[in-house]
C-alpha cells in the first residue's frame, strides 16, 4: 500500500498508538507533533519494525495559522494522503475563572481551530483517493458538561458535532468521517491537565492506548460514525442522553472534586 496516513499529536499517547496500529496495516505515515526528537525516534522504530515509509514534521499546531503548513508539506512532497487523523489536543483542569485565560484559549486553538483548519485544507487531498478517511479524536467528555473541565469538554463536544455534520455532508463522496470518543486512557493526559484529583479513578478505569487505537482504526476503516471504546464508556455516554443534565453535572462535579 502506497497510501499515507497523516496523524497529529503522533509522538506519544493515543497518537503514537494510532500510528502503530496503522503501520501494522501497512499504511505509510506522516507524523506531526511538537517534539522533533520524539518524532525521529518513532520514525526509526516504526519504519524498521513494520517496513513502512515514515515522514515527520515537527511544529506546534496550537500556533494560529500553522495548520496550513501541514497541508503545504503534503502537497509539496506529493504525499498521497488517504487518512487524516486529528488527534492533537490537551486539557486543563480547574475552575474557569481561576485558570489563566491564555492557556485556555491556547487549548481551544488546538482542540477546535487547528482541527477545523486542517480538515478543511486536507479534504481536497483526500478526495484524490478512491477512498479517504477522517478520524477525529474527541472524548467521552463530549457527551456532557464537566465542571472544572468546562472548556475542554465543550471543545470535545464541538469535535463530535462537527464530525457528524461533515460526515453527513460527505455521505455521497469517497470520504468517510469517524469520531473517536475514548474514556480514560493511560497516556499522561491527567498529568498534563493537572488532574491530580482523579489519579486513583484514572488508574482504575484507564484503557490501554494500543487497545483503543486498534479499536479506532478498525471502526474507521469500517466507516463507523462514532466509536466509544469500552462497555462502561458506552453506557456512560448513552446515560448522559437520558438522565437530567443537572444530575450528570452533580455527578461529574463530585468526580472532579468541585467544591
Amino acid at each position: 500500500m502506497d497510501q499515507f496516513a497523516l496523524i497529529t499529536g503522533a509522538s506519544k499517547g493515543i497518537g503514537k498508538a494510532l500510528a502503530i496500529s496503522l503501520a501494522k496495516r501497512k499504511f505509510n505515515l506522516l507524523l506531526v507533533a511538537r517534539s522533533a526528537p520524539e518524532l525521529n525516534m518513532l520514525k526509526s522504530e516504526l519504519s524498521a519494525q513494520y517496513n513502512v515509509r515514515v515522514e515527520v514534521f515537527a511544529l506546534d499546531l496550537s500556533v494560529p495559522g500553522v495548520a496550513k503548513r501541514v497541508t503545504d508539506w503534503c502537497t509539496d512532497n506529493a504525499f498521497p494522503v488517504s487518512v487524516l487523523v486529528n488527534n492533537a489536543g490537551f486539557g486543563v483542569w480547574g475552575k474557569f475563572e481561576s485558570l489563566p485565560l491564555n492557556e485556555q484559549l491556547n487549548m481551544l486553538q488546538l482542540n477546535i481551530t487547528a482541527l477545523t483548519e486542517l480538515t478543511y485544507y486536507m479534504l481536497p487531498l483526500l478526495r484524490r483517493n478512491q477512498q479517504g478517511y477522517v478520524l477525529n479524536v474527541s472524548s467521552t467528555a463530549a457527551y456532557q458538561s464537566v465542571p472544572t473541565l468546562a472548556l475542554y469538554a465543550a471543545s470535545k463536544s464541538y469535535v463530535l458535532s462537527f464530525s457528524r455534520a461533515i460526515r453527513y455532508e460527505l455521505k455521497d463522496s469517497s470520504i468517510s468521517v469517524t469520531c473517536l470518543s475514548p474514556g480514560p486512557v493511560g497516556t499522561g493526559f491527567a498529568e498534563r491537565a493537572g488532574l491530580s484529583a482523579i489519579n486513583d479513578i484514572a488508574e482504575k478505569f484507564n484503557m490501554d492506548a494500543n487497545v483503543v487505537a486498534d479499536f479506532a482504526v478498525k471502526g474507521m476503516l469500517n466507516r463507523k460514525a462514532e466509536i466509544i471504546p469500552g462497555f462502561t464508556n458506552i453506557i456512560s455516554a448513552y446515560a448522559n442522553r437520558i438522565l437530567p443534565k443537572s444530575l450528570i453535572e452533580r455527578i461529574t462535579a463530585g468526580i472532579y472534586n468541585v467544591k
